[in-house]
C-alpha cells in the first residue's frame, strides 16, 4: 500500500469506523492535521467555541445515534477544559473517541509551552487512555480505541496524537475496528435460580438503568416485571428503559441522598436489578438498603458493577436482553397459580392507580404558569412527537408530565453530575436526527456553562430548539441545602448568596440572538403558547427564556 502521511491515513481509518463527523476546537499543534481534515472529502468538523461545548454536542450526537462520536481537543489545556463533560460521558457510558495533540516526541525532554502528560490528565474520565508514539502504529492503536469504546461497559477512550508522528509517511492498512459481540444469554442452570429466588417474593422491585436501553430489552423488562407483579424503579437511568406510561413504573430512586432510597427498596423481599449499578447517589447509604434476607439477583453486562457496593444472592454477567427474555420463559413455566393471581392483583392495583392518576391529570388544569402553558401547548403542537434533551433539573417533573419519557431514543436526560449538557446535547441530538424535532431544556444556571453551544448550532444550520428554565438561582442547591438542614437540625435561614443568579440579570434572548440563533423572552402565561409557536415556525436555532 502506498504510504501517505499519517495525518491523512488517519482520517481514512476514522471514515473506515464510519466516524465522518469530527467535533472539536482547533489549536496549533493539531494545525497539520486539521488542514487535512479541511481537505478531506466526506468529513465533517463542527467547530464549537470552548471544548467543553464541543465535548457536549460529541456526547448528544452519540446518544442519538446509538454510535460511537469523534472529539478532537487541544493539548493538555483543551484536554482539562473538556474533563468536566468528559466525566458526564464516563458515567454514562458514552462511546467518545476522543483525541488531542501535542507538539511532537522528539519535544519530550524540553518541558516545553503547552507540555503536560495528556494520558496521565486523561485517564481518571476514560475507559482507555494511550499516546502514539511510532507512526507504524497510528491506525492500530485507533482501532483499538474504537473497539474499546463501543465494547460494553461502553465509554470514552483517549488518543494522543503527537505533531510529528502524524507527519511521518503511513502505510498502515485502513480496515474497520473489531466489533465485539456481547449478547451473550446466561445458562439455563442461572436462569433457572434467578427464577427461583425472585418467584417467591410477595413484594418483589426491579431496579433498572440505562444497560436496560443499551440492549433493546424494554420489552423484555416490561415482560419480566409484569409477571413477577413487581414495581420498576430507575436508578441509573438517562434513557427510557421503560415507558412513562407503565403502571409499574415507579420514577427514579433518586441521585442525591441515600435514605431516599432506601425508603422506596427497602420493604421488598425480592430485588431484580438490571443493567445499573446501586446507588448513584451524592451521599449513598454505607450499609446495604435492602432488608434483611432479601433475595437479590444482578443482571448486568458491566461485570464490575455487580455487588459493586452491597451482597448479591445470583450475579448473572449477561446481556440484559438475552438475559430477560429467558427469565421470562422461566417464569412463564416456573410461577404457580397461587403466585400469578399475586403478581396479577399487584399489577391491577398499579393499573387501577395509573388510571386514575392520568384521569385526575387530564382534569385538572395547569397551574397557569408560564412553563405549564408552554409545555402544554407544545405537547398539543407536537402531539408528543419530538426529542427531549433534559437538564431541567428543578423543572424536569413539569416536563416529563406534559412530555412523558414514552419512546426510545425520545428522551435523554442529563447524568453524570455535571452541568452544562443540555444545550450542547440538544445540539449533537439535532445533527444526528435532522428529520427530529429537538428541543433541549436547562436551568439558567446550567445553560450558560456551554451557552456558546448556540453559536455552532447557528455557523452549521442545526435547527435545535432550546428552553431556558429561568428561576434566577441554582434551585437545586436550595433543595439540597435545606435537606442538609432538616437533617441536622440546623434552623432554617437565607441561602448562601452564592446560589443566587439574579444580579445583573442576564438576557438569555439577547444573548442568543447574539451568538446567532433567535431568542425570545416568556414573563407572563399568555406570552407563552405564542412563544411555542414563535419557536416552531423559526428556521434555525431558537432559544426560549421562561421566567420560573
Amino acid at each position: 500500500m502506498e504510504a501517505t502521511p499519517g495525518r491523512e491515513r488517519l482520517i481514512e481509518q476514522f471514515k473506515a469506523d464510519g466516524l465522518k463527523v469530527m467535533f472539536g476546537n482547533p489549536g496549533t499543534v493539531e494545525q497539520g492535521f486539521l488542514d487535512a481534515v479541511d481537505a478531506a472529502e466526506d468529513f465533517t468538523y463542527v467547530l464549537a467555541l470552548q471544548e467543553t461545548v464541543a465535548a457536549g454536542i460529541a456526547d448528544g450526537y452519540a446518544r442519538a445515534t446509538g454510535g460511537a462520536a469523534l472529539l478532537q481537543l487541544h493539548s493538555g489545556v483543551g484536554l482539562g477544559n473538556g474533563i468536566g463533560m468528559l466525566y458526564q460521558s464516563l458515567r454514562g457510558h458514552t462511546p467518545l473517541v476522543v483525541v488531542a495533540g501535542d507538539a511532537g516526541v522528539r519535544y519530550d525532554a524540553m518541558d516545553a509551552q503547552m507540555a503536560s502528560d495528556l494520558v496521565a490528565m486523561a485517564k481518571p474520565v476514560t475507559k482507555y487512555a494511550t499516546r502514539v508514539t511510532d507512526p507504524r502504529s497510528v491506525l492500530r492503536t485507533v482501532r483499538r480505541a474504537v473497539k474499546i469504546a463501543l465494547t460494553p461497559p461502553r465509554g470514552p477512550v483517549f488518543v494522543a496524537l503527537p505533531m510529528d508522528v502524524l507527519d511521518e509517511l503511513n502505510s498502515e492498512p485502513v480496515l474497520p475496528a473489531t466489533r465485539v459481540l456481547t449478547d451473550v444469554a446466561p445458562s439455563p442452570a442461572s436462569v433457572g435460580r434467578a427464577a427461583e429466588l425472585l418467584a417467591a417474593a410477595e413484594r418483589p422491585i426491579v431496579l433498572v438503568g440505562d444497560g436496560v436501553a443499551l440492549s433493546g430489552a424494554q420489552n423484555e423488562l416490561a415482560a419480566v416485571a409484569e409477571l413477577l407483579g413487581a414495581d420498576v424503579y430507575e436508578v441509573d437511568s438517562s434513557e427510557v428503559n421503560i415507558a412513562a406510561s407503565h403502571p409499574l413504573r415507579r420514577g427514579q430512586t433518586g441521585h442525591m441522598f441515600g435514605p431516599h432510597s432506601k425508603e422506596l427498596v427497602g420493604d421488598a423481599d425480592g430485588v431484580l436489578i438490571v443493567g445499573t449499578y446501586v446507588f448513584p447517589e451524592v451521599f449513598p447509604e454505607l450499609e446495604s438498603p435492602f432488608r434483611a434476607g432479601a433475595k437479590v439477583v444482578h443482571i448486568d453486562l458491566n461485570a464490575y458493577e455487580i455487588a459493586k457496593n452491597h451482597p448479591v444472592d445470583l450475579g448473572l454477567a449477561a446481556d440484559p436482553q438475552q438475559a430477560l427474555r429467558a427469565l421470562v420463559g422461566v417464569l412463564e413455566q416456573r410461577l404457580g397459580p397461587q403466585q400469578r393471581a399475586a403478581a396479577a392483583a399487584r399489577l391491577d392495583v398499579r393499573t387501577r392507580e395509573r388510571v386514575r392518576q392520568e384521569r385526575q391529570a387530564r382534569s385538572a388544569p395547569d397551574d397557569g404558569t408560564p412553563m405549564a402553558v408552554f409545555l402544554r401547548t407544545l405537547a398539543e403542537r407536537t402531539g408528543g412527537d419530538l426529542i427531549v434533551f433534559d437538564e431541567a433539573l428543578t423543572t424536569s417533573p413539569l416536563v416529563t408530565r406534559y412530555l412523558p419519557a414514552e419512546r426510545p431514543g425520545d428522551y435523554h436526560l442529563t447524568r453524570g453530575g455535571s452541568l452544562g449538557v443540555g444545550f450542547p446535547g440538544a445540539v449533537g441530538a439535532k445533527l444526528a436526527r435532522p428529520d427530529r424535532l429537538v428541543v433541549g431544556f436547562a436551568g439558567d444556571g446550567g445553560s450558560m456553562y456551554t451557552y456558546q453551544a448556540l453559536w455552532t448550532a447557528a455557523r452549521h444550520g442545526i435547527d435545535a430548539k432550546f428552553v431556558v428554565c429561568n428561576n434566577r438561582k441554582y434551585r437545586l442547591l436550595d433543595d439540597n441545602i435545606a435537606q442538609y438542614w432538616r437533617e441536622r437540625d440546623i434552623p432554617e435561614h437565607g441561602f448562601p448568596g452564592s446560589f443566587d443568579l439574579s444580579h445583573p440579570e442576564i438576557d438569555f434572548a439577547g444573548l442568543a440572538r447574539s451568538l446567532g440563533a433567535g431568542g425570545m423572552r416568556v414573563e407572563k402565561p399568555d406570552e407563552a403558547a405564542a412563544a411555542v409557536g414563535r419557536m416552531l415556525s423559526h428556521p434555525g436555532p431558537f432559544l426560549v427564556d421562561i421566567q420560573i
